[in-house]
């Protein structure tokens, strides 16, 4: 048997990014993967959000996204548009990236940064104790691990096999989505009728994208002919659709494990939640999880923090999860064809015109306005930090280059030296930083400007004062650990 202190079950988005902000916070992870190469069939998810983007940037990666994809900066709820273009961001857009080049671009950076993938395996099973986890493969062989997660997808083995809970919404309507050769040119766009929404768009070289709504709910692998008779029952033809290079189907089911961790287990992307990919959250929310987590796991496996730090992993992004199984939920209504759900629609319209709410949901979709509950206090706790162009003893930077390293960030604004953090010198950056602009957060709108800000590795602010320093200190340890003094 051989070890890692943390094993990641999947090797997709979610499991991609966990693997490498442990690897930045100096952990050894490694990667379980089904699949012989990072290859996907079909288009999967079509795209990142704005956060997302943001978090990329944070660790210096964003423009090789960016540089592969289309921006666009309008978010949909179900087919009303929400512009974002007046977002305080850099990235105030989504970005049109098939999953298979995300993926690609994270596999390249994972490896650079050296974590192992151990391919053509499963996780298939596992037992835990109180030191760690014993991680069964399907090739017979076993991993010893301090940490095992869970990013292996709606399907989970892990958490089915920790007995977790998937609470939700069975399924009420199915589409079929594939990538397909045509001989007759099919009818581009969007088309809407008694059964439901459908789309056709071009893929790559002739082949077209095709989503379908099925006229009655159906489960499991679909064949070619379905997706025919599918097209005649919505076209009146099938365009002589044929060499699927991908043939799905996908329903509404929206479920949710009940709990983010069972002690060394922990759950994370799909494997923690599920829903209709209706608005492209689901690898964006996944993202996240894997970035909220990575850091707490890094300091828990190399003793700085308690193991109760993990506890908040799922205090904090199982409500932002919920949040999207909610809005999901009701994008699934609102694409129902009757009369009652039409005038529905025209009043959402009407009303997401108007900027307090077209804000506020471009927000949350985007997920610039996640706020952590960390209690009461200056409008920035538990949110995003912005990036704002500092100037700082160095030199004139940005906020995000200074959570490249994916360490813990104390930016003094005020009396350089005036804060004290010598106990935490060892785990926290602090620097020196003046700024003379407006302070503004999406959705939000200005805020006053602080004296000082506690930034996590993940980008959101755990603690906001002055050089009293109140509350500093208990900050520093919820979050980082007890001083050096009081360690050992």
């Amino acid at each position: 048997m051989t070890g890692h202190p943390v094993v990641i079950a999947g090797g997709g988005p979610t499991g991609l990014t966990l693997a490498a902000e442990l690897a930045l916070g100096g952990v050894d992870v490694a990667i379980v993967e089904r699949r012989a190469s990072q290859a996907l069939d079909g288009s999967r998810a079509g795209g990142l959000h704005a956060r997302t983007i943001e978090v990329f940037d944070m660790r210096g990666v964003a423009d090789r996204f960016l540089s592969q994809g289309q921006t666009a900066q309008i978010v949909r709820l179900h087919m009303i548009p929400l512009d974002m273009s007046d977002f305080p961001t850099r990235h105030p857009y989504g970005l049109a990236l098939w999953q298979a080049h995300i993926e690609r671009i994270l596999a390249d950076w994972v490896a650079e940064l050296g974590v192992p993938m151990l391919r053509e395996r499963e996780v298939t099973g596992f037992t835990q104790d109180d030191d760690g986890v014993d991680v069964a493969l399907s090739d017979g062989s076993a991993l010893r691990a301090a940490y095992l997660v869970g990013c292996d997808g709606g399907r989970s083995v892990v958490r089915k096999t920790a007995g977790i809970e998937f609470a939700g919404w069975d399924a009420t309507v199915s589409w079929l989505l594939a990538e397909v050769a045509w001989t007759e040119e099919p009818a581009w766009g969007f088309r809407e009728d008694a059964t439901g929404i459908h789309a056709i768009g071009k893929g790559d070289g002739s082949r077209a994208r095709l989503v379908v709504t099925e006229a009655q709910l159906r489960s499991g692998e679909p064949a070619l002919q379905e997706l025919r008779d599918a097209l005649v029952g919505v076209y009146g033809t099938d365009f002589g659709v044929h060499g699927p290079v991908w043939l799905s189907r996908f329903t509404d089911m929206t479920r949710q494990a009940v709990a983010y961790r069972d002690r060394r287990v922990l759950l994370a992307g799909d494997a923690a939640h599920v829903h209709p990919p209706i608005g492209g959250q689901g690898l964006n929310i996944g993202v996240q999880d894997a970035v909220n987590l990575g850091w707490k796991l890094a300091q828990v496996v190399k003793g700085a923090s308690p193991a109760s730090l993990l506890d908040s992993y799922h205090a904090e992004r199982h409500p932002v999860a919920g949040r999207v199984l909610q809005n999901t939920m009701a994008q699934v209504a609102l694409r129902r064809q009757d009369d009652r759900t039409r005038a529905l629609r025209d009043t959402l319209s009407e009303l997401l015109v108007l900027d307090e709410p077209r804000r506020r949901l471009a927000a949350e979709m985007s997920g610039l306005g996640v706020r952590y509950e960390l209690g009461e206090g200056h409008a920035l706790l538990g949110r995003r930090m912005p990036d704002l162009d500092v100037e700082t003893a160095a030199g004139p930077t940005r906020v995000f280059t200074l959570l490249r390293d994916a360490r813990p960030l104390l930016l003094n604004f005020g009396v350089p030296g005036a804060l004290d953090v010598a106990a935490w010198t060892d785990r926290v950056r602090c620097v020196d930083a003046s700024y003379g602009g407006a302070w503004e957060l999406p959705a939000v709108g200005e805020v006053p400007a602080p004296a000082a800000v506690l930034v996590r590795p993940d980008g959101h602010v755990a603690w906001v004062g002055d050089a009293s320093q109140v509350g500093l200190a208990e900050a520093l340890t919820t979050w980082f650990g007890p001083p050096k003094a009081a360690q050992g």
